[in-house]
């Protein structure tokens, strides 16, 4: 039998055939390190957790990489606001740099305490500014940025296929857009290198050929990813959220870049909701893993519970499913330790 995959870019199972002989690419959008990761976060690393080991389950040697978002990340997906390292940072009472390490110190605690398989590979955005100012570079020659009095920008006018893996009505978007574009030439163009604020000292800046400042969001995966697993690999993964904008500007720069859409598979895992709502760490509402462990609950019964959803299927959390995913945890367990 064949191992069979959902692609978001195609919309359908797909065989999984691998592109190298010697092992598979697996890339997963981590984690903006300003709070700690909440059981949402954690449902969508589960499922890729899942996937590795299906993967691994089939003879295949998986390089899986996750990054670390700890610059770029604006509070706005419109390029609007600050950088939501700075934000947590305010909120803290902490350096950007110390959050950062805070937070990613905790994100993996929580993944070991799911039994998760460490990535082979992780990688932090601000550890590869060098690559991400040569990939916009690339961009820049072939003429598809332009620059604006706050930072460099990709025209996606200029792809006619920009947005496919969302089915995204860019028509649509453009005659129906309600907020003020500024400088933008069009509502879905985004940031590639975002200039520090006048007269203002980021925290995290750098020097560029277009002037001081920090990366845009998107342009950090493309360039990890392009690095650690070549410019076209088997799968990359991330949350539902993540179609229609991230993905779709990776996969906008990597076409650009190498005439790629960077990955052969996309694969998204869905949210976790919590009274109809989606949970977000930007609202300051959610649950971390260490609330259901305060709460006499084992991480993986978390895990368990996940495992009785699909993985593209929104999941809604309560308590007294929780519950009864630990009481059936735990009955496994007592027939697991009584077998001869």
């Amino acid at each position: 039998m064949h191992l069979c995959l959902y692609d978001n870019w195609e919309r359908q199972l797909r065989q999984f055939t691998p592109l190298r002989q010697d092992w598979v690419g697996l890339y997963c959008c981590g984690p903006t390190v300003y709070d700690y990761a909440h059981i949402g976060n954690l449902r969508t690393y589960l499922f890729e957790d899942i996937l590795r080991r299906t993967l691994e389950f089939n003879g295949h040697q998986v390089r899986h990489v996750i990054n670390i978002t700890d610059v770029g990340h604006l509070v706005s997906d419109a390029d609007d606001g600050e950088d939501k390292m700075e934000k947590g940072s305010r909120k803290a009472g902490e350096s950007a740099w110390d959050i950062a390490e805070k937070f990613t110190s905790a994100f993996k605690a929580d993944l070991l305490s799911l039994n998760m398989l460490p990535p082979t590979i992780w990688c932090k955005a601000t550890d590869h500014i060098a690559e991400q100012i040569d990939f916009i570079a690339t961009i820049e020659q072939k003429g598809y940025t332009y620059t604006t009095s706050d930072g460099v920008y990709f025209d996606t006018s200029k792809q006619n296929d920009y947005g496919y893996l969302a089915r995204l009505n860019r028509d649509g978007i453009e005659a129906g857009i309600r907020v003020e574009l500024g400088e933008k030439k069009h509502p879905t163009d985004f940031a590639l290198w975002k200039f520090s604020p006048a007269n203002e000292q980021c925290q995290m800046e750098w020097d560029s050929p277009w002037g001081r400042g920090f990366p845009g969001w998107h342009i950090e995966c493309s360039a990890m990813a392009s690095k650690y697993l070549e410019p076209w690999f088997d799968i990359h993964c991330g949350g539902e959220d993540h179609i229609a904008i991230h993905h779709s500007n990776e996969i906008a720069q990597n076409q650009t870049c190498h005439g790629t859409r960077l990955a052969n598979h996309w694969m998204h895992g869905y949210f976790l909701q919590i009274d109809a709502g989606k949970m977000s760490k930007s609202s300051g509402d959610f649950l971390r893993l260490q609330t259901l462990i305060d709460q006499e609950i084992d991480p993986l019964a978390y895990r368990f519970l996940c495992l009785s959803a699909h993985y593209r299927s929104q999941m809604n959390f309560n308590w007294d499913a929780l519950e009864a995913a630990q009481t059936a945890l735990g009955r496994l367990r007592e027939t697991y330790f009584a077998l001869p």
